[in-house]
């Protein structure tokens, strides 16, 4: 029984830093960028996107169709970065409980 009573402690225990972490995530901007800095882009932990720098050389009208795909890798890097500093926050959290591979948190 002592089990069980520890494991629902260490259960709520998690409930209540998997919140904290949510809302540390939620704060958390992180900034992608390519073409050497000339494209930035700025993201929340949870991905909504928060800002766009564009260098002005690049917004000639010929040279469009780079731009976009400049928008699109910095998206991308944030993400990443946005991502990895989840997976680290979560590793955090769940340090130490028994949780089997591959599950994915939260429920």
């Amino acid at each position: 029984m002592k089990d069980i009573m520890g494991m629902m402690k260490a259960a709520g225990e998690m409930k209540a830093k998997m919140e904290a972490m949510q809302a540390e995530l939620a704060d958390l901007v992180v900034e992608g960028n390519s073409g050497g800095g000339m494209v930035v882009v700025a993201l929340t932990g949870k991905g909504d996107m928060r800002g766009l720098k564009i260098d002005p050389s690049l917004l000639k009208p010929e040279d469009a169709e780079m731009v976009e795909d400049l928008i699109i890798a910095a998206f991308n890097d944030a993400k990443g970065k946005s991502e990895a500093e989840a997976q680290r926050k979560m590793a955090e959290v769940t340090a130490g409980l028994p949780i089997p591979p591959g599950m994915k948190l939260p429920f």
